[in-house]
């Protein structure tokens, strides 16, 4: 029988977890077995490998957060282990994670009781930003405005489109240093992750304190109104802390 894994639990959460009635992959039961002085969630696995296709994401995502809302946060954290792990056999587990890294996983619940992680993607018009930095750029407006019509010389047009380039960069990271200047310091930790979309534009996530929560969205409100509702926020406020979990495996 292989299984699949959801999360790292400390032994005692057993208890607060057991009468969870959830659903993992293929319509699984969730299970809890303990393997001291930890725990792991997982359920029955049907396949081999399992896709990263939107339901499955979704069912993974759906277990850990009923996890995270079953347990206090103030008196423990589930961790979450990445998607699609599949293992044959429990021994593995003890073999490969839990005791190699007993230390460090005992350090990461204990950093991570008391915080979540919430995180924050921005997204722009690109078009709409640069008539608004030339708008706002006397010089970059009037040299604009003298080359149209104007057949451009290649040493022309290398010029200009890097000054709108330079530009359009200047008022993104006006935007980024704007947030995180004033989010950061309302963080434990801060990450920045990859650029999902070419209208994406920043995406960073933070470790706050749990009951700080609506403390940061208020920053967050004040933020959008700084910049005039210009960028479309994406904020989420519950989620797993995949990015304050991290095994170093030369540690």
């Amino acid at each position: 029988m292989s299984l699949y894994l959801y999360a790292i639990l400390q032994t005692d959460n057993i208890e607060l977890v057991k009468d969870l009635d959830l659903q993992g992959m293929n319509a699984q039961p969730v299970q809890f077995y303990p393997l001291p002085p930890f725990a792991i969630a997982y359920s029955e696995a049907q396949q081999d490998r399992y896709l990263a296709s939107r339901s499955n994401l979704i069912t993974h995502e759906t277990v850990l957060e009923s996890l995270m809302k079953a347990i206090d946060p103030h008196q423990a954290v589930p961790l979450p282990l990445q998607f699609g792990l599949v293992v044959d056999e429990w021994e593995e587990v003890q073999r490969d994670l839990l005791i190699p890294y007993e230390t460090k996983l005992k350090e990461l619940i204990k950093n991570l009781i008391g915080k979540r992680e919430v995180s924050i993607k921005l997204f722009w018009n690109q078009n709409e930003e640069l008539n608004l930095a030339v708008a706002e750029n006397k010089s970059l407006q009037q040299k604009r405005e003298s080359l149209m019509g104007k057949m451009l010389s290649m040493d022309e047009a290398i010029e200009i489109g890097q000054e709108l380039e330079s530009a359009i960069e200047q008022r993104q990271q006006a935007i980024i240093d704007a947030f995180i200047n004033t989010l950061q310091p309302l963080a434990h930790e801060y990450a920045e992750g990859e650029m999902l979309t070419e209208s994406m534009i920043y995406n960073g996530s933070f470790l706050i304190d749990w009951d700080r929560e609506a403390e940061f969205a208020a920053a967050v409100e004040d933020l959008d109104k700084q910049f005039e509702n210009r960028l479309r926020i994406r904020y989420n406020d519950f989620t797993a802390p995949y990015n304050f979990v991290k095994v170093d495996r030369d540690s």
